[in-house]
């Protein structure tokens, strides 16, 4: 994301381009908003993790303990895969800013918006395996279908866009 807001830091203040500069400062602060809430996530991600270690140390002596503990853990799971797709869906979204300022930035800096959009897809890729991983230990089918369906498509549409770029990348260097 960053390298994709530094392209419209740098577009923004392209001598000669000053009529786009809030068009392009527009860019940048969304690149920032993702950016903050990537770090965010990042931090909640950690804590989500923490929360399912803390419920398998919760006590199972009685059967309630065991249902308690049982469910704190399902409800903390849930918890650690949703974060991971909120991950996906802020890196792919960062994706668009790239791709704009891979057709419209300054073009001297068309690698590095390219290098961004790379850095996004492995994001939403490294997200999308946690969201696999930790469905697989939900109990509740419905949430798991619904969120790997969520995740499938984000996957998908990643792919997508990513060639796209490339694909336009590639037609201009």
């Amino acid at each position: 994301v960053s390298l994709g807001t530094m392209v419209a830091n740098l577009s923004a203040h392209k001598a000669g381009w000053d009529e786009q500069w809030k068009h392009f400062s527009k860019y940048a602060e969304k690149g920032q908003a993702f950016k903050n809430k990537l770090l965010f996530l990042v931090d909640e991600d950690t804590n989500a993790f923490n929360k399912i270690i803390l419920g398998f140390r919760m006590p199972k002596g009685t059967t309630e303990e065991k249902e308690t503990r049982k469910l704190a853990i399902e409800e903390a799971t849930k918890y650690a895969t949703e974060i991971p797709l909120q991950v996906m869906e802020t890196a792919y979204n960062s994706m668009k800013i790239m791709q704009t300022m891979v057709k419209e930035g300054i073009p001297s800096s068309l690698s590095d918006a390219g290098v961004g959009v790379l850095c996004a897809r492995t994001a939403v890729l490294g997200a999308y395996f946690n969201v696999r991983i930790n469905a697989k230990d939900i109990k509740d089918r419905d949430f798991v279908n619904a969120i790997l369906k969520k995740a499938d498509k984000i996957y998908n549409d990643t792919q997508q866009i990513e060639n796209e770029i490339i694909a336009f990348i590639n037609s201009k260097i």
